[in-house]
């Protein structure tokens, strides 16, 4: 599923393809994903609206248009962008299309339709509606310490949720308990500041790196973070430890046994 440093790579895409263009009409073959109003609405709502820019914000990625409202791509787990002109390279899983008034299509595919797209009349109403917290490349120190304070949930529940700090997901959260040693299902209130401390600043290294880095979800390179300890069965590279699959806040969830100790 794409997550914060995927969809910050869609943003890149996104705003090359489409900033500054006017939508002549919006071509929809499958409207499950678009999940406030019927295809035909949608269509009619953004036809003739130029994009004036993007906004990111941990997953979700904001099309903003010059009328003031804005078009919400929440890409599920196989959401995907398409530019293209010819039909012969429309994508298989195309479920609409934003066809510019310049003769550029921009598609958006999605195979398994968990995507979310919205017409917004209000962004920042609806940020405010779900409750979607900062995202983790503005996390400041202060503010996670203050919110893990108190809490008596799991580490890996905590980082997964979306109103304490936006764009967090499985991998990278598995990834983050990894790199601080902790094991993903601790309970919060047994950490030490020392190691709320190591969490907060390893969610700013990974997520920066991989941001840096810009990944394409199907196509990650084989040293990606993950890909050198995250496969059940395998001996961790710097430990030597088991990795081991668990439940987690409902999650599958990767660990590295003796690496990642649960204190009690």
């Amino acid at each position: 599923m794409p997550e914060l440093p995927e969809v910050h790579n869609f943003k890149q895409y996104f705003d090359a393809a489409a900033t500054g263009q006017t939508i002549r009409e919006v071509v929809v073959h499958d409207d499950k994903i678009i999940r406030n109003m019927p295809g035909q609405a949608f269509a009619d709502a953004c036809a003739g609206k130029t994009i004036k820019d993007s906004l990111r914000r941990g997953k979700y990625l904001f099309a903003n248009l010059t009328s003031g409202e804005a078009i919400l791509l929440h890409f599920g787990m196989t959401g995907d962008l398409n530019l293209y002109q010819e039909e012969a390279d429309r994508g298989r899983f195309e479920r609409f299309a934003f066809h510019f008034t310049d003769g550029n299509i921009l598609g958006f595919d999605d195979p398994r339709k968990f995507a979310r797209i919205l017409f917004l009349k209000d962004r920042d109403e609806y940020i405010r509606e779900v409750k979607l917290g900062p995202d983790a490349l503005d996390l400041e120190e202060q503010y996670f310490l203050d919110q893990i304070s108190g809490r008596k949930t799991t580490l890996k529940g905590f980082l997964l949720n979306q109103s304490v700090v936006a764009g967090l997901g499985n991998l990278y959260v598995d990834e983050i308990c990894y790199r601080c040693k902790l094991h993903p299902g601790q309970k919060v209130d047994k950490l030490t500041k020392k190691n709320k401390l190591a969490i907060y600043q390893q969610i700013l290294d990974v997520m920066r790196y991989a941001t840096e880095n810009a990944p394409y979800y199907h196509d990650y390179p084989e040293n990606w973070f993950w890909h050198t300890w995250r496969k059940e069965g395998q001996l961790d590279p710097e430990t030597g430890g088991e990795v081991k699959i668990i439940k987690v806040a409902g999650r599958t969830t990767y660990f590295v046994e003796g690496r990642q100790k649960l204190r009690k």
